[in-house]
């Protein structure tokens, strides 16, 4: 099938943040990812996929989160906050559908889903997709993804050592498996 078009369609010269900073609508993320120190990121060679929310998706995270998450102290917080957003290649919306799960670069997963006839990643809405930058693509979505809690280790508590017995009656020849537990082994 051949399609007419009536001018010259040339890949974007502009990279990831200069590409966001066009658009107006991203302030709230490009002071986060300057905060966190990640523009040079977006802005290098290699090839990303970013999910970006925009002023109105940080907009509806509580009052006092965003100022808070822009202090210096938090600027670890902040860029797993971003990364999790951040996907490596580019990976264009059909690709992410029919993928289903994506690896982040800050290491959690995404999951992308169509739930009553919309996109969604990670429960964000897909707002608009496969928004062309020189080095990686964007698509826009409704709400800031938080990747999940690291799980809270105890100081006071040992980790549990969990031993697999595996024994053979010498009558019956039956084997028996079992768990034991450091607990059980006192």
């Amino acid at each position: 099938m051949i399609h007419v078009i009536d001018q010259v369609v040339l890949p974007s010269s502009k990279n990831i943040p200069a590409t966001a900073d066009k658009a107006g609508t991203f302030k709230t993320l490009l002071a986060a990812a300057k905060a966190a120190g990640l523009v040079e990121v977006l802005s290098g060679d290699k090839p990303l996929t970013v999910f970006a929310p925009t002023d109105d998706a940080f907009a509806k995270l509580p009052a006092g989160t965003v100022e808070g998450l822009l202090k210096a102290e938090n600027k670890e917080k902040l860029a797993a906050i971003l990364k999790f957003h951040v996907v490596p290649g580019r990976v264009f919306s059909n690709d992410v559908l029919s993928k289903k799960e994506l690896k982040t670069v800050q290491g959690g997963m995404l999951t992308a889903a169509v739930k009553n006839g919309a996109a969604t990643i990670n429960g964000a809405g897909l707002v608009a997709t496969d928004i062309d930058a020189s080095n990686g693509v964007i698509h826009v979505i409704d709400s800031v993804m938080l990747p999940p809690a690291a799980p809270v280790k105890s100081a006071h508590a040992a980790p549990a050592t969990t031993q697999y017995v595996t024994h053979v009656c010498p009558q019956t020849g039956r084997v028996l498996s079992y768990r034991m537990s450091a607990a059980n082994r006192r």
